[in-house]
């Protein structure tokens, strides 16, 4: 049985100064052409900027699909994973890893063309530094817009079943039925599933608070997606109609769900339907900041 490719072709690692943390990724640029703008991808908790870059099948790649169409992908390994899990052996908070994520995407745009902005796609709980980031100051850019999957506002699980000093929580609710997933998934993810640091486990349980205290200062364009076979978050009528007035001031505000999928949306059969969609909204979101730009000066006769 042959080794499942390490990333995909014209993908490379990349670790940015983040005020003096290491902070590693995985870095994709179009070819031959500036990019239209960066697509910034942060993933969820116990796994790493790989999961981005998924090889158990070709259409399962984020940084493919995004380079393909121009765009410049950018995945971080959140504070606490890859080259920063030294340094910091117990993570950071929220509040903390917005501050390193917002310090290394600073580096970052002094060193490459960013092109229009930046443009947040992030997974579970990077979901929730993507929303806690957009609360904040300005990241360099400007921010485009943000596209969370797998990260809702209220729990479908008791506490007792939250990631814990025992692991990441159930199997079940991380994964979901296998045959959501190709084949190879689970032999290529060993080298992007990894511990959870202990300060992300003891600040999961309070992220139903600090979600109302953030959600009415996301003021970008901000498109919420949640897997069919969805466990770890409510997504019935009343949860998302109670989320999407907590997100009064993001505009637009689009909440859809994503048939065939588990909570490991971009792992799965779904994950080019998803990334596409993803995709679709950068480019409204591209279209929206240029209509709203001013009309050129028109030149006097």
């Amino acid at each position: 049985m042959s080794a499942l490719p390490a990333r995909s072709r014209g993908v490379r690692g990349i670790t940015l100064d983040a005020a003096g943390l290491p902070l590693s990724g995985l870095l994709g640029t179009p070819p031959g052409a500036a990019p239209r703008a960066t697509v910034l991808a942060l993933h969820g908790g116990g796994m790493s900027a790989a999961y981005f870059d998924g090889q158990a099948h070709p259409d399962q790649s984020l940084f493919t699909l995004g380079m393909r169409l121009g765009y410049q992908v950018l995945a971080l390994d959140r504070p606490g994973y890859g080259a920063s899990a030294g340094p910091l052996p117990q993570g950071q908070t929220l509040a903390a890893q917005a501050r390193t994520v917002r310090a290394a995407l600073t580096r970052f745009a002094a060193d490459h063309p960013v092109g229009a902005g930046v443009f947040v796609l992030a997974h579970s709980y990077g979901g929730k530094l993507a929303l806690t980031c957009a609360a904040g100051p300005a990241l360099p850019g400007p921010l485009l817009g943000l596209d969370i999957s797998g990260c809702g506002h209220r729990f479908a699980v008791p506490a007792a079943q939250l990631p814990s000093a025992a692991g990441h929580g159930h199997w079940r609710h991380n994964w979901g039925a296998l045959r959501l997933y190709p084949p190879d998934t689970f032999r290529g993810c060993a080298d992007m599933v990894t511990a959870m640091p202990v300060r992300e486990r003891v600040e999961a349980g309070r992220w139903p608070d600090a979600f109302v205290r953030l959600a009415a200062r996301v003021r970008v364009p901000t498109r919420l997606t949640f897997a069919e076979h969805e466990a770890w978050w409510r997504h019935d009528e009343a949860a998302l109609a109670e989320l999407r007035a907590h997100l009064c001031g993001a505009e637009p505000l689009v909440v859809e769900r994503q048939a065939d999928a588990g909570h490991n949306i971009s792992l799965g059969w779904s994950a080019r339907t998803y990334h596409l969609r993803a995709l679709a909204f950068l480019e409204q979101c591209l279209a929206r900041r240029a209509a709203a730009a001013p009309a050129p000066r028109q030149a006097a006769a």
